[in-house]
């Protein structure tokens, strides 16, 4: 009796996060009004926030092989997997169009970008230009755009696998090796696969316990980062002269969760409200690190345990999509991108708008899912629609103010656009429990 009053008071874990958020700002608001106080999150509250992160990378990649490899076991027969693998492609693919479509219609209706004063170029050109983050992320996308049109193909193939398992950012190769095994346990006689089976079944279930003992933890460390971001915060007056920038991008991302709703209760005739009370931890997750590979432990344990999603499902898709589907990001690089040319004043005409469709698309197949890789898309569709070499980080400055917060925004569009996709996939193959 006792236990069950226990159980019954006990906060849902989402409003746990919720109450971490909202400490951990009014902390960091708290703390900067004194000389010591950026110092003194930095050095003894931001760690707690470091260390939650680095444990959810650290079990990102055991979760992704026992995850996929037990889904893909369980399906029995070939040919479910090639059903599964298609309908996931080809909703990512569309999803991603209709992302970025929504922000160059945004962001050429409203034209953020028409009218700023060249002052204020200027003051964001020198605060920004020369900053270390910008030039490599120019050098990053350099070396990427310098490639062959089938590199990322070649990138996919791992030449070591426990060279990628030790790598977070050859997500997709350990994805590659994971379906190859999982493949090569439905192709071998079913006697010698069972021994394989179990282990990996009971790895799975390791596996997933640890992710819960990691999210016992998630409010103390969304405190931990949302105090961080609030001190770390400077140059307001610069901020408040790209507040209607940030507003484009988030009615964009806005636009893309209602989206995202109305295809949930059109397809699966459930509430818009069922499906974002099941993810709403890994959406909070998501926005406090701002990165979907982060994320994708919660993102797998909200799917599979409130959305009832079978885990055959989630467990090929949700990996899958925290690589290649980032509609918030690529949605914010067609903002940035149309927002830069009428900053500095560069037409585009209908055909660069299609490239940045094409360019935007292409970019996010393979983008690491780490805070900061927006940036490195965006140079990419930047030099793709003729931006000179010079004006790349005068170009990057002035959005550079306001990232992070857009990209904590965008994260939590892309994990609900896996999760979405998921839900529709499941819907498909009749996966979806009542």
């Amino acid at each position: 009796m006792n236990t069950t009053r226990m159980q019954r008071k006990k906060i849902p874990l989402h409003w746990q996060i919720l109450i971490g958020m909202a400490l951990g700002v009014l902390f960091g608001f708290l703390m900067s009004g004194f000389s010591f106080g950026k110092l003194f999150i930095i050095n003894w509250i931001a760690p707690f926030g470091t260390i939650f992160i680095r444990l959810l990378k650290l079990i990102a990649i055991p979760l992704i092989f026992v995850s996929l490899v037990k889904g893909i076991a369980d399906l029995q027969d070939i040919s479910k997997f090639k059903n599964i693998g298609l309908r996931t492609i080809i909703l990512y693919i569309s999803t991603t169009v209709i992302a970025i479509s929504i922000g160059l219609i945004y962001v050429n209706t409203l034209k953020p970008g028409v009218g700023i004063p060249e002052e204020t170029i200027q003051q964001l050109t020198s605060a920004y230009a020369h900053d270390d983050a910008i030039a490599s992320n120019i050098s990053e996308a350099g070396k990427q755009t310098s490639q062959g049109p089938l590199s990322f193909l070649v990138d996919i193939v791992p030449d070591n696998i426990f060279a990628a398992m030790s790598n977070n950012s050859l997500m997709l190769q350990m994805i590659f090796f994971s379906i190859l095994f999982g493949i090569s346990i439905l192709l071998i006689p079913t006697k010698q696969a069972k021994p394989t089976e179990r282990l990996i079944s009971s790895l799975n279930t390791i596996v997933l316990k640890i992710v819960d003992i990691i999210m016992k933890i998630a409010p103390f460390a969304v405190f931990a980062l949302l105090s961080q971001i609030i001190v770390s915060t400077n140059d307001v007056e610069i901020l408040q002269k790209l507040l209607f920038y940030g507003l484009t991008v988030l009615l964009g991302l806005f636009t893309m969760i209602l989206f995202y709703l109305l295809i949930v209760y059109l397809f699966t005739k459930k509430s818009p409200i069922w499906f974002l009370r099941g993810i709403i931890p890994a959406q909070l997750l998501g926005f406090s690190t701002s990165s979907s590979a982060a994320t994708l432990p919660v993102t797998m344990e909200c799917v599979h345990k409130n959305l009832k999603i079978d885990n055959e499902i989630s467990s090929f898709v949700l990996p899958i999509g925290a690589t290649i589907n980032m509609d918030g990001t690529s949605l914010y690089q067609a903002v940035a991108a149309v927002f830069i040319a009428q900053a500095l004043h560069i037409p585009l005409d209908f055909t660069a708008q299609l490239t940045i469709v094409l360019t935007a698309l292409l970019a996010s197949i393979g983008s690491a899912a780490v805070p900061g890789a927006g940036m490195v898309m965006l140079v990419i569709v930047l030099e793709s629609i003729g931006i000179p070499a010079e004006k790349l980080a005068i170009g990057l400055a002035l959005i550079f103010a306001i990232d992070r917060p857009l990209d904590m925004c965008r994260t939590v569009v892309n994990l609900t656009g896996d999760s979405m996709v998921s839900v529709l996939v499941a819907k498909s193959m009749g996966k979806l429990k009542k």
